[in-house]
């Protein structure tokens, strides 16, 4: 049962909310206890030893007391960071709650990074102590880390709820930061990404404010546990009174396994993921009951998102303002990153849409966007430049690197680190990331826009990465001078053409839209492709595996 007009306007003009002292402020609002707030996948061991699957609003309050008992009995404090590093989406979820009513600051790190990144990260947030799951226990040991404590689920017991300390809960002045999550790492080492007591609950408001929520009667995440989307998504959801499931892993499979048995209504997701779900053979499915597939992080690929739509159904108002149900889901395109805290651009797709192109929409209405010539100055349509934004949720600053942050503004912009255009009607277009770009002999070859060119003109596709190959030590990249060849390395459903035919249907394809050619396609195995902690094409390391060594087509391997 969704929020009722008046707890809406209760809770947006309630002015102590933010977004870490929820749970108190919903037993403020009267919430019953005896109501299930959040449904898990299994992988958290409760205090009592239990795995519960589904937890009351006053089962997750006592969960959370207990965390946050445990760490103020270890010596946890206001302001102090704490690692959390797991699998497991409801393990970040509840030292969120439990560090953020303390008043500490939960510093989240993605099961998925390389043990030596994970440490070095950790390290340069200035953690006093770590919680972790069982596999990643020992990845955080050592003299060197600093950490004062090292601690799983076992070891957080009903007991330590009696440690909480006379200021419980801690009362947040706007600005306190109440999370440090980080990049998704493509580049390098993660920047780690704080978001403050405001501006991680500032569109949740807004959301409630401006939208009824009730596509999102029952919601399913399969956001990466360790992203700023999902505590997002998990605040606005308590709010709403959803039913909402947390589920830790990302693999199409799994979440199309997921949807059948929790039947959600919304579907959240990063670009990876629904790609992997519509390579799928979806007939085989039953997605009857998803109204809305919501992406976030990169643009999905428009292949990717018409094999989704053709499923579930959802309500259209007519011009009579009648509410009609149809057949075909919703796709929520939403351009988006750690540091903007919210997906500032929402594209809305169905069955019938037909405005694709990589065309991103426009900015939500609090947030502006401009697209930025090399001085800073907003450019006029059809210009390419650099992507800039200003949105009061976006991140003051990255945590202990002022100097990175202040290079990437320009003009009282944040660069996204994207490369775009806009249309006359302010519709944006979003091309590439700025290091993905290829400088070949015949022109800039925009890696994605490539991509979504591929995938919607060769069927054949499951999926493909275009990246550059240069020789050592040339940059040839938006930003660099040199030249590159560019290589379209194919995920296929079925076949045996070889490279040469491959790299010909490409290129024709390529031609046909005007866009310069690549130098080889070859087949490539979906496991073959470099992925990064959230599950984001690591073009980076793919463009260093191809120059240190020659290409081999899949079907040559052994």
């Amino acid at each position: 049962m969704l929020i009722s007009r008046q707890e809406r306007a209760r809770i947006c003009s309630d002015p102590e909310l933010g977004a870490g002292n929820i749970l108190h402020r919903l037993t403020a609002y009267d919430r019953p206890r005896d109501e299930v707030v959040l449904h898990t996948d299994g992988t958290w061991r409760a205090p009592d030893g239990s795995r519960p699957e589904a937890l009351t609003l006053g089962a997750l309050t006592e969960a959370v007391d207990t965390y946050a008992g445990w760490y103020a009995a270890h010596g946890v404090r206001p302001r102090d960071p704490v690692a959390i590093h797991s699998h497991s989406s409801t393990e970040f979820a509840l030292n969120f709650l439990a560090l953020t009513h303390l008043g500490a600051i939960p510093s989240f790190v993605n099961g998925n990074l390389p043990p030596d990144t994970a440490r070095e990260y950790v390290r340069r947030q200035g953690a006093v102590g770590a919680f972790t799951d069982a596999e990643h226990h020992e990845v955080l040991a050592g003299p060197g880390s600093g950490l004062g404590f090292r601690v799983t689920a076992a070891d957080i017991r009903p007991e330590h709820r009696a440690s909480l300390p006379p200021s419980y809960p801690y009362r947040h002045d706007p600005g306190d930061p109440v999370l440090i999550s980080h990049s998704s790492g493509t580049t390098g080492m993660p920047k780690g990404v704080p978001h403050t007591h405001r501006t991680l609950m500032y569109a949740q408001l807004h959301r409630l404010r401006y939208s009824t929520g009730t596509d999102m009667a029952r919601t399913l995440v399969a956001l990466p546990g360790a992203h700023n989307a999902m505590v997002a998504t998990l605040l606005y959801c308590l709010l709403l009174r959803t039913d909402i499931k947390l589920l830790s892993s990302r693999r199409g499979t799994d979440v199309l396994d997921a949807i059948e048995e929790f039947r959600p209504t919304t579907v959240l997701a990063f670009a990876g993921t629904f790609g992997e779900m519509a390579a799928e053979d979806l007939s085989a499915r039953d997605l009857s009951g998803v109204q809305v597939w919501f992406n976030t992080g990169d643009a999905a690929h428009e292949a990717h998102i018409r094999a989704l739509v053709r499923h579930g159904n959802h309500v259209e108002i007519g011009a009579d303002l009648r509410r009609t149900r149809v057949e075909g889901s919703v796709f929520v395109d939403g351009l988006g990153s750690s540091e903007a805290g919210y997906s500032v651009f929402h594209n809305r797709h169905t069955k019938d849409t037909t405005a694709y192109s990589r065309c991103v929409g426009r900015p939500i209405g609090f947030a502006e966007a401009a697209v930025l010539a090399e001085d800073g100055t907003p450019l006029p349509p059809g210009r390419i430049g650099r992507l800039g934004l200003k949105s009061p949720t976006l991140t003051p600053g990255y945590w202990n690197d002022s100097l990175t942050w202040n290079r990437m503004r320009l003009g009282g912009y944040w660069l996204t680190g994207d490369l775009a255009h806009q249309d006359e009607d302010g519709n944006f277009y979003h091309l590439d990331r700025a290091p993905d770009a290829i400088r070949t002999a015949h022109g800039i070859l925009f890696s994605t826009r490539t991509e979504e060119l591929l995938l919607r003109e060769l069927p054949e596709l499951t999926d493909c990465t275009v990246v550059a190959v240069a020789p050592d030590g040339v940059r040839a990249d938006w930003d660099g001078d040199g030249v590159a060849e560019a290589y379209a390395l194919l995920q296929l459903t079925d076949g045996d053409d070889g490279e040469e035919e491959w790299t010909e249907r490409v290129n024709a394809v390529l031609a046909a839209a005007g866009f310069p050619p690549v130098t080889r396609a070859l087949r490539m195995k979906a496991e073959d492709v470099a992925k990064g902690a959230t599950g984001k094409v690591l073009k980076r390391v793919m463009r260093d595996r191809f120059t240190a060594v020659p290409a081999v087509p899949a079907e040559e391997r052994a």
